[in-house]
């Protein structure tokens, strides 16, 4: 079986997105726009990082590891640790991808940080 992971990384929409905040073209409410959802999420199952809130600069943010597929039925739309994704759920489905998103509990920020696309279907060479 033969495993290949795409990465699109979303760094400088990032940095993008904050220049646009410090030098006022955009509000902080367009920045902190977090859903109350997605701020429950993090609190409860999201995974602490060293990063500190490049906003408020007062709380750690915390990644959310959001996983879509055809495949994966009651799965679809769920939050995985880092781990489960890639050893659980990798080994279970064909394809899905993962939506890696940073949150701040405090200020409401939220950023998508990377996708990464899974295909573990077969390849040529394959047995």
């Amino acid at each position: 079986m033969r495993s290949v992971a795409t990465t699109v990384d979303y760094t400088l929409r990032k940095r993008s997105v904050l220049r646009d905040y410090r030098t006022g073209r955009i509000s902080i409410y367009d920045v902190c726009d977090a859903h109350p959802e997605i701020r429950r999420i993090a609190r409860n199952v999201g995974e602490d990082t060293r990063a500190v809130c490049p906003i408020c600069r007062r709380e750690n943010l915390r990644l959310l590891n959001f996983v879509y597929g055809d495949e994966l039925d009651y799965d679809n739309g769920r939050v995985f640790p880092t781990r489960i994704v890639f050893d659980g759920l990798r080994e279970k489905y064909r394809s899905f991808t993962c939506y890696v998103v940073e949150v701040c509990v405090g200020c409401s920020w939220n950023h998508l940080v990377r996708s990464i696309s899974f295909d573990n279907s077969r390849g040529e060479g394959d047995v």
